[in-house]
């Protein structure tokens, strides 16, 4: 008899530690496949950064990035009115590459309206991590980003307000090594003006003696009233990025052999609260709550007689 019940409650006893075992390891997998596939909206929202083939774009005011928003296939972030800010773009590759960066559609480097190909570009080491604050105005100078309204914008003072509210980053990998040219005063740049009365000058055909100057300067004038009407007016109430302080930042001119191929690019649309309400891209303000919080508190009678109004 103790022979059956001994033998009885080792099996007891054998079959409880395997099934202590196999909770165990159970569990361990459970945890193994949870570590594996964290929420990726947690990791998201930890560092909000917007991110293509390898690069990484994020606009930080006082060095904290601004959370985005995906929606209708793009990414937004808010702007905060009259705040200073800067854009940091991460190269992960192992190689150089140079980024055209364009604010506004004008090019952080010398306020032109190109293509990505043929603008100046920021120049990012392998692995490394840029910041522009600014405007470039020299060698060593900037102006500060920050967001105003598309009236007190820099592009609007250029007089280009069609691609307002928008940072466009685009990647090029570099093909050869590169080499350092020594920083040298040059020809002084025209401007956009000049460039264009002597692209006029050059395609337009040879002046005829019977052509007076008063009709040369109306076509002229009426060429120019056409150019500057056919960009939008600016609005008060849109953001747009303006030309602030000065701030130090050193610069070379490098030569660098590029693939002609984007290797990926990145755009950033932003808006005030407001209008990224009316876009549905965040959630209205609800401020109900605090009216039903009164009227939960009402009353049904006061000791008194009615008051005169």
């Amino acid at each position: 008899m103790w022979k059956k019940f001994l033998a009885g409650f080792s099996l007891l006893v054998a079959l409880a530690a395997l099934a202590g075992l196999a909770l165990r390891y159970g569990s361990q997998n459970v945890q193994a496949f949870k570590a594996a596939n964290a929420d990726p909206a947690t990791e998201f929202n930890a560092e909000p950064t917007v991110a293509e083939n390898g690069f990484e774009v994020e606009v930080l005011v006082d060095g904290r990035p601004l959370a985005e928003y995906a929606a209708r296939g793009r990414r937004y972030i808010e702007a905060l009115e009259n705040a200073e800010y800067e854009v940091r773009i991460h190269n992960s590759l192992g190689t150089r590459v140079a980024v055209a960066l364009s604010v506004d559609g004008l090019n952080t480097i010398d306020a032109r309206h190109t293509s990505a190909w043929d603008a100046h570009k920021w120049v990012i080491a392998p692995y490394g991590t840029i910041s522009v604050r600014g405007w470039q105005m020299s060698s060593d100078n900037a102006r500060h980003f920050y967001f105003t309204t598309e009236r007190d914008s820099y592009g609007a003072k250029l007089g280009q307000t069609a691609n307002l509210g928008l940072i466009s980053a685009v990647f090029f990998r570099e093909r050869k090594p590169f080499t350092i040219l020594p920083v040298t005063p040059g020809e002084p740049r025209p401007t956009y003006k000049e460039e264009d009365r002597t692209r006029d000058n050059r395609s337009a055909p040879p002046k005829s003696s019977g052509e007076s100057s008063t009709a040369n300067d109306a076509a002229r004038e009426s060429a120019k009233q056409r150019s500057v009407q056919s960009y939008p007016m600016p609005d008060d109430e849109s953001a747009a990025t303006g030309i602030g302080r000065s701030v130090r930042n050193d610069v070379q001119w490098i030569k660098m052999d590029l693939d002609s191929r984007p290797a990926g690019e990145i755009m950033i649309r932003y808006e005030y609260r407001a209008s990224l309400v009316r876009l549905g891209i965040i959630p209205r303000d609800y401020p109900r709550p605090q009216v039903l919080d009164r009227r939960e508190r009402a009353q049904g009678f006061e000791p008194r007689y009615c008051p005169q109004p």
